[in-house]
Parts: structure tokens; C-alpha cells; sequence
């Protein structure tokens, strides 16, 4: 009989208790990950709409010009052509619309809605200098801001600045689909590239069909005849054509900067070089077919 029968028996007589063997130690089963909640979506900023009588002292900038276009659609070649001309200031994309305001206490916020000043009020208002600033150190006239995603939110600018002009800059949809996956093959396929693209497509038509009075443009018709295209943009802006427009130049990388625009070796040219060969009718994806309708790119 084994010493640990024995034991137990002695116990057991004695206390009525047994030695039994440990059972086998299990390592702690790790607690599952709670799912990230998803980001709380910030309120609107809210804002008024300056009137004609608030402009001389609410907004420094008169009559920006703001290009609505989407990626990869030659808004870094528009912009260098404007550049070129004497009166018009056209930096690379300045995303504006991140640029955001907050209150560091609740009196700071008492005191700044009792100046009639709403966040929304005290971002344009971060958004004017910004601007206004960049268009004094240039030395020219007006201020032409390129960035892609302010078709976004093309009704919050024009509210910001109720003079402002309005360019849109449009490419076959194909084309930008297609620029758009070969700027980053490793990071989106064709098809991903597609629908990622067309939400900026999507955004120009709202703005186009929302704003009155903007100048449409594309991007095609630049490449095959800049100046009459040139001629026809400074007709809408009201400035005198400058064949100056048409050789801007070889860029440096202060001038052309990574990451804000275009900067590989076509746009460095320092002149317009012919676009792509237009895709054929069967090569257009059915989700773009609605967008190469409406701007005329096919039946």
C-alpha cells in the first residue's frame, strides 16, 4: 500500500480529510480584446455667413480663386501655369480645411461667442490669415488654392468667402483612376484606386452642381491647347493673358514639394506635355460610367 493511501487513511480517521495530487498548473487564457469603439464624429463647427458688410472686417483675402478637382487630375499643371502669371499666386496644396480652432476653457469660449465668434467663425478666420499671409509674401494680387479635398466641403468655403471664383478642373474619369493606382500599385489596386478616386469625382460634381458662376475646364483641352484654355481661364478672372503662362519653368523642390501635389519628373518639365491617350468606350468601368457622361466624355 502506497504511503499516500496510508496518509489518507490517517486522515481521514482523524479529520476527515484527503491529500489529493495538484492538478496541472494552465496558464492564464488571455482576455479578448474589447473592439475599438469607433471614433466619435465631430459636430459641424458652427458658423454664420458673413455679409457683404462683415467682409472688411472679417476676411483679409478678396476674390480667391478655388480650384475643384479631383486627384491626379492635372491640378499641380494648372496651378504652375497660374503661378506664372504676375498677379496670381497659386502655392502648393494648402489643406486649409484641417487647419482647426479650440477652446482652451469654457470662458474662453463665453468670451469669444459673446464677440458673435462660433468655432466655425474662428476657423475661417485662422483660414484667411493663413492664406492672406502666403498672397503678401508673394506680392501679387490673388491667392489660388488647389487642394483636392476641398470639394468636400465647397459649400463651407463658399460661405467662408462669398467672393470667391471657382475653377473646375475635370480629366476622364478613367484616366484618374488609372493615375491614381500607378502613383502607389502597393498600396491600392486598380479597382481600389477606382472607387477611392471617384469619391473625389463625386465631391467636384456636387460642387459644380452647387455653385453658379465657376469656370469649367479640362484637362485634356489644356494639354492639346494650353493658351486657348489660358486665355479663356484669365477672360474669367478678369486679368490680362501672359504667354509667360505657358513656360513656367523648372521647379525646385521648395516649389514642388512631396506630398502636396505633384512632383515627379513631367511636372518639372517646366512646360505642358501631352496627356495620355483618351481609354476606349469598353474600358470604362460601369461605375464610372455615370461621371464620363456627364462630363462629356462619352454617350
Amino acid at each position: 500500500m502506497s504511503l499516500m493511501r496510508n496518509l489518507n487513511r490517517a486522515l481521514t480517521a482523524t479529520t476527515g480529510l484527503q491529500v489529493r495530487k495538484a492538478a496541472p498548473a494552465t496558464p492564464d487564457r488571455p482576455k479578448k480584446a474589447a473592439a475599438p469603439k469607433p471614433a466619435a464624429k465631430k459636430p459641424t463647427a458652427v458658423y454664420r455667413c458673413p455679409g457683404p458688410e462683415d467682409l472688411a472686417t472679417d476676411r483679409l483675402l478678396r476674390q480667391p480663386v478655388f480650384i475643384m478637382s479631383p486627384v491626379r487630375s492635372g491640378s499641380t499643371l494648372l496651378r504652375m501655369l497660374l503661378n506664372a502669371h504676375s498677379r496670381l499666386h497659386a502655392p502648393h496644396e494648402l489643406h486649409i480645411r484641417r487647419l482647426e480652432v479650440g477652446y482652451g476653457s469654457k470662458l474662453s469660449q463665453k468670451a469669444m461667442s459673446a464677440l458673435d465668434l462660433e468655432r466655425g467663425d474662428l476657423e475661417h478666420l485662422l483660414w484667411d490669415r493663413v492664406m492672406h499671409r502666403e498672397l503678401v509674401k508673394s506680392g501679387k494680387d490673388f491667392i489660388v488654392e488647389k487642394t483636392p479635398s476641398n470639394a468636400f466641403v465647397h459649400q463651407r468655403i463658399k460661405d467662408c468667402w462669398p467672393d470667391a471664383r471657382f475653377v473646375f478642373l475635370l480629366r476622364h474619369p478613367v484616366s484618374i483612376a488609372r493615375s491614381w493606382h500607378e502613383g502607389d500599385p502597393d498600396k491600392r489596386t486598380y479597382e481600389e484606386a477606382t472607387a477611392d478616386a471617384l469619391r473625389y469625382m463625386k465631391a467636384v460634381e456636387r460642387a459644380r452642381e452647387g455653385i453658379t458662376g465657376g469656370h469649367t475646364v479640362h484637362y485634356e483641352d489644356i494639354t492639346a491647347d494650353p493658351e486657348k484654355e489660358m486665355r479663356r481661364l484669365c477672360l474669367f478672372l478678369g486679368i490680362d493673358f501672359e504667354p509667360t503662362m505657358l513656360d513656367y519653368g523648372e521647379k525646385d523642390d521648395t516649389q514642388v514639394v512631396k506630398g502636396l501635389g505633384d512632383w515627379r519628373d513631367k511636372i518639372r518639365t517646366g512646360t505642358v506635355q501631352a496627356g495620355r491617350a483618351l481609354p476606349s468606350e469598353d474600358e470604362i468601368p460601369e461605375i464610372l460610367r455615370p461621371l464620363c457622361q456627364a462630363w462629356g466624355y462619352s454617350e
